[in-house]
């Protein structure tokens, strides 16, 4: 395992270092240093490793997720806001799955793009990918959806604020949709906070109602693959509960309850971020990018409409609640 699992991090470090200097994201740096190498996922001694990294690490950095999320402090936004949040998630969720086919793309792509769009962007995507039956385009459709949020989140992050500004939202309001309408937790930091404190406060809560969908969304969805997949040719048929799931829920609780020091919850955090960066340069380093790129246009206007529909959504709940 160790030349796979040594090269994943030493592409996930190049990644955040040049991340670091660029002011570029770093999972998106991830993926292209991976796809730069994938010859490394193709043939040789890295390939055991890599493949370990794309796929157990993968797993073990979306439980540690499960650290960031606090009930008690979720809870001090109100009942109207958490439903509405949730809400814009199972909608957005919905909808994907309702209009993939006119975009010709099946249930697995839509289930993939809506939940990066709707929950957390790379991050959702890469366990949603995880409950999904594995064919041989797995790997394609999770970094084209991986590139495809993170930069659509990159662009929210410069055009959303902006949009706030001219719609006179006060900082609540600024918050609640810069919070949840971008995809990837990073950018909604840097969102909120380039307009106030209290927007990057509020900004920053509301995405954890959307981080805290995750493991609720994707119990349910690998129920609901179970009862459907039986034929060989749908795919392995996926385990009733995994494993990264419970670990997600029981984490999450933990810390709702305040049973986790706060140094913990850091160090844990950094750890989920770093094997979450780990595993997207593993799973560049599994793909090609031709296959990728042969998602085509109908994929990319997919993700856009699913990402203006969840904007629709929150903007007319913000009207509707303020």
């Amino acid at each position: 395992m160790f030349p796979g699992v040594a090269v994943s991090i030493i592409v996930a470090v190049t990644a955040q270092f040049l991340a670091e200097h660029y002011a570029t994201p770093a999972m998106l740096l991830a993926l292209l240093l991976g796809i730069a190498v994938s010859f490394l996922g193709e043939e040789g001694r890295t390939v055991p490793g890599v493949t370990f990294s794309a796929r157990v690490l993968l797993r073990l950095g979306v439980a540690l997720l499960g650290v960031r999320v606090s009930m008690m402090v979720l809870a001090g936004l109100g009942l109207p806001l958490i439903l509405l949040t949730a809400g814009g998630v199972v909608a957005t969720i919905c909808f994907g799955l309702l209009i993939a086919r006119f975009f010709g793309h099946g249930w697995r792509f839509a289930l993939l793009t809506a939940g990066s769009v709707a929950i957390c962007g790379a991050s959702a995507a890469m366990a949603i990918a995880a409950i999904l039956p594995r064919d041989d385009r797995s790997e394609q459709r999770l970094i084209f959806t991986v590139m495809g949020v993170t930069v659509l989140s990159t662009v929210a992050m410069i055009a959303y604020p902006i949009l706030a500004r001219l719609m006179a939202f006060d900082p609540i309001q600024a918050g609640v949709f810069l919070g949840g309408t971008i995809h990837d937790v990073a950018q909604v930091v840097g969102a909120g906070f380039s307009i106030s404190e209290d927007t990057g406060d509020t900004a920053t809560l509301v995405k954890l109602i959307r981080v805290s969908m995750l493991a609720p969304v994707v119990l349910v969805a690998s129920l609901v693959i179970r009862a459907r997949i039986e034929a060989p040719s749908e795919g392995k048929r996926p385990p009733l509960l995994p494993g990264f799931v419970v670990a997600f829920i029981a984490l999450a609780a933990l810390n709702s309850f305040g049973l986790i020091p706060e140094v913990l919850t850091e160090f844990l955090s950094a750890c989920s971020r770093w094997l979450l960066l780990i595993a997207i340069a593993a799973v560049g380093m599994k793909s090609n990018l031709k296959q990728v790129l042969s998602v085509g246009g109908a994929a990319i206007a997919l993700l856009i409409v699913e990402t203006l529909f969840i904007a629709g959504v929150i903007l007319v709940g913000i009207t509707l609640l303020t």
